[in-house]
């Protein structure tokens, strides 16, 4: 039985397929973490929590050499950004000219999209203002987080492994792909704004308040690394106190999963596939605040053991 045959597309199965290994992963890191350390000489558990991990939760374990020479720097974060920024830009240059000035997407673009899809554009687009919006508003989120890798963040010498940094090139790539094919499973009717409508109000009043809240977590974390001057003063990890950081370890993951949530609302709640994506963002976040958590919690004796990880008051 065919994917289509279900009602699913090929983009709903490989959103379903990373979404569920990023839930695997969740779940075993669980049971590594209730194992015996004996088991860790497994070579697969190995590489397994080298994965999972970056940065400060990296440098918690004994590596070999091994894994270290698929190091490369965390500060390297701003590459997805940028990618970001630009892919997504010209798929929004791309969309406009589609659906404004009626010229065909590209063919390599428009195969990909049939391939994802399994269903045929139309020969004349309407534009929506669910698939405008949302484009808009994943270039502004790229492009606030690439500023606050280069101006605001203080990164310290922790690293990423190899195949996570290729990996989350892919994944900024297939974002915006994932809007197109939303695009097409949708029906645009007259010029954009006539349908707008409340849940692109509610959507992007809520991503409004998710980025402040994740450029206000950046800054206090930076300012753990700073003086009053704005200086670097160290790069240890400290721990970070007041605001939302009473509440979770890692407020910034929680407001990134509401961004991802407001995007399914400027879709109007209907969208299967980007609720996939929400789903993803859900585990792959879950998973990075849970090692965060661990993290405080084997470093400082003192640390609140209501605070949870990731969800205030749930998780």
């Amino acid at each position: 039985m065919s994917a289509a045959s279900v009602g699913a597309s090929n983009a709903d199965v490989l959103w379903c397929f990373v979404t569920s290994c990023f839930l695997a992963a969740f779940c075993l890191r669980g049971l590594c973490e209730r194992g015996p350390t004996g088991r860790e000489t497994s070579v697969a558990l190995v590489l397994f929590q080298d994965l999972i991990r970056y940065g400060k939760t990296k440098r918690t374990r004994a590596r070999h050499a091994w894994l270290r020479a698929c190091d490369l720097p965390k500060r390297w974060f701003w590459h997805f950004y940028a990618v970001s920024v630009g892919w997504n830009a010209f798929l929004l240059s791309l969309y406009l000219n589609a659906t404004f000035r009626h010229r065909p997407y590209p063919p390599w673009l428009t195969g990909v999209l049939d391939a994802l899809t399994d269903a045929p554009g139309a020969d004349s687009p309407v534009p929506q203002m669910s698939t405008l919006l949302a484009l808009v508003l994943l270039c502004v989120h790229a492009l606030r987080r690439l500023l606050e890798c280069l101006c605001v963040s203080v990164f310290s010498d922790g690293a990423v492994h190899a195949v996570q940094y290729a990996f989350g090139l892919c994944y900024y790539v297939a974002l915006g792909l994932t809007v197109l094919c939303t695009d097409r499973l949708g029906k645009g009717s007259g010029p954009p704004l006539s349908q707008l409508d409340w849940f692109h109000v509610a959507g992007g009043s809520l991503f409004l308040g998710a980025s402040v809240l994740q450029h206000r977590c950046t800054v206090r974390l930076a300012r753990l690394r700073t003086g009053k001057s704005g200086a670097v003063e160290t790069l240890a990890h400290r721990l970070p106190e007041g605001g939302c950081f009473e509440l979770v370890s890692c407020p910034h993951y929680f407001a990134e999963l509401l961004i991802y949530v407001s995007l399914a609302l400027v879709f109007g709640g209907r969208s299967l596939t980007w609720w996939l994506v929400v789903l993803y963002v859900l585990f792959n976040q879950a998973l990075a605040a849970q090692l965060c958590h661990d993290f405080y919690v084997s470093k400082y004796e003192s640390y609140p053991r209501s605070r949870k990880a990731f969800i205030p008051f749930v998780l």
